[in-house]
């Protein structure tokens, strides 16, 4: 099992909870991610959205990619997997920004493809916003011209929405074949294309049932392309204290519904229509995001890791995960369930 953490681009991930004792900040991540290289953990995840869709619109959130540069130049070890959203990006563009970044980290970026569901920050930004299967199609040809500029000297493409001719994209990345690409997804149209165009599966937080029937239907459909295996992971929200009744309290803090919800609340209905959830999502879930107490990674230590073992052997490579306030929870848990894992 390899650990992931998200980066606190947003202040925190809690939208119930107005201070969590973090800053959306340079000086933050940096601290963070430094540190989180010293205590074992193997992978950070970079968000990419304009707007703060957990403290509120109006409350600051990091730029990714700007932010994964400066990464990329002050760590040494960590995989920076970043997100990018197809639709704000021209792939050419795109590409030698990347395999910049790629370089200047020596072989350590990874890609987390995510086809928009917000389309108030589209509007705002002035950017195309698509259907939902539509925003797969252009995905899709997205990761066409960015997988060719990355791979071959010269690439040309007359596609649906975009057009090169003989472009050239020096220097590739530094990893070989490519960068890593995860995406995550659960209509048909998602599937297919992550089933034939990437390397890595990432779902929301589910129980291991569920996860492992989500694994092995990847599986079957990756088989049917001959494009070799793939990785899998989740994303997931994790408490660990000396006892489980501590942990169960932290729990019930952080989910506590005020009378009026928060600002982080506001986007709900948009979030759930830009989507096409296979299960049913209450208000109260959402007050941690992506789905992340599902999993319910909540307990002593040797609990948690028990449920990472069950998870482990359901098929998941990788998980991702979300706690507060951030430095001091990921220490927690480097110290008491990386390392005894990873011994």
């Amino acid at each position: 099992m390899r650990f992931g953490y998200w980066m606190p681009v947003f202040g925190g991930w809690l939208r119930n909870i107005e201070d969590e004792g973090m800053t959306a900040s340079w000086e933050y991540v940096r601290r963070l991610t430094q540190r989180s290289e010293q205590t074992g953990w193997d992978l950070t995840l970079i968000a990419e959205l304009n707007l703060n869709d957990i403290k509120g619109i109006d409350q600051p959130a990091l730029d990714a990619w700007s932010t994964a540069a400066a990464l990329a130049a002050v760590t040494q070890s960590i995989e920076l997997m970043v997100a990018v959203r197809p639709n704000f990006h021209q792939p050419a563009l795109f590409a030698k920004q990347a395999a910049n970044i790629d370089n200047i980290s020596n072989g350590r970026l990874a890609l987390n493809v995510v086809s928009s569901w917000w389309a108030d920050e589209a509007t705002q930004y002035g950017l195309a916003f698509d259907a939902h299967d539509d925003r797969y199609a252009r995905t899709s040809e997205w990761l066409t011209v960015v997988d060719g500029l990355w791979t071959e000297p010269r690439f040309s493409h007359d596609g649906e929405r975009y057009h090169l001719k003989d472009a050239i994209c020096e220097p590739k990345p530094l990893a070989v074949p490519r960068p890593t690409v995860y995406a995550g997804g659960e209509s048909e149209a998602a599937k297919t294309m992550i089933a034939e165009q990437c390397d890595a599966y990432v779902m929301h937080g589910d129980s291991v049932e569920a996860i492992g029937g989500k694994i092995s239907d990847m599986k079957r459909r990756r088989d049917a392309t001959e494009r070799g295996p793939m990785q899998f992971g989740m994303a997931a929200y994790a408490i660990v204290r000396d006892s489980e009744p501590e942990a169960r309290a932290e729990q019930a803090r952080i989910t506590a519904m005020p009378a009026t919800p928060p600002k982080g609340f506001d986007n709900f209905e948009q979030w759930l229509s830009g989507t096409q959830m296979e299960r049913d999502i209450k208000l109260r879930d959402y007050s941690v995001s992506n789905r992340g107490l599902m999993p319910d990674l909540v307990g002593t230590p040797a609990q948690v890791r028990q449920k990472i073992e069950a998870y482990e052997a359901a098929g998941l490579d990788l998980l991702l995960l979300q706690m507060s306030p951030q430095a001091e929870e990921m220490d927690r848990f480097a110290e008491t369930i990386i390392a005894p894992i990873k011994k």
